[in-house]
């Protein structure tokens, strides 16, 4: 499908906004930077005057200060990357992750071949006895089919229920009851032990 004309024309724009703003961002920083602070004699100090010696000649003038270091916005950045750059851990080489790799997959390993029991999955249909509150128990149903496979115990992963009614449900003209139907719950997967 060929593109529309008006989603070039302003994909080329902002791609070309971009470029000018990362231009003109190159250029000021690559100039001399304007002081953060006004000089003493944009802020109505005046110069002293400079002293003279009995002879008439100027005296020797002390040399310039030290320059304090500039707290301006590209000063303070440079101090963030570097202290973000102290902060991040140091890379590993490509030997070392692959021996830390190696290492994790052995102790994993080891705690896998570790375990006591082997567990196996166990399809069929046994049916959860009710237990005395008169729900379900399904875990009971799980033991039982898992004991029909061969294994100890089990727990169950799917279920299935269903209504079992009496005959005198088919009679015709008959209004059904209450205690005419129940519902049956079955394990029909459990993970054995």
């Amino acid at each position: 499908m060929m593109a529309r004309p008006y989603n070039v024309i302003t994909r080329a724009r902002s791609q070309i906004a971009t470029a000018a703003a990362a231009m003109t961002m190159l250029t000021i920083t690559a100039g001399d930077g304007w002081p953060q602070a006004a000089p003493p004699s944009a802020a109505g100090v005046r110069a002293p005057a400079q002293q003279t010696s009995p002879q008439g000649e100027p005296a020797p003038s002390a040399p310039p200060p030290a320059r304090e270091e500039d707290p301006g916005l590209l000063n303070e950045m440079g101090k963030l990357f570097e202290k973000s750059l102290s902060v991040l851990p140091p890379l590993k080489s490509p030997s070392e992750t692959i021996d830390d790799l190696n290492t994790r997959a052995k102790d994993a390993g080891d705690t896998l071949s570790g375990l006591a029991r082997p567990s196996s999955m166990a399809a069929g249909r046994m049916k959860c006895p009710v237990s005395s509150n008169g729900a379900p128990d399904c875990k009971l149903g799980a033991d039982n089919l898992c004991r029909s496979k061969g294994f100890k115990e089990g727990k169950s992963l799917n279920t299935d229920s269903a209504e079992t009614c009496s005959a005198k449900v088919l009679i015709p003209g008959r209004t059904r009851k209450p205690d005419d139907c129940r519902t049956d719950h079955y394990v029909t997967r459990a993970l054995c032990q």
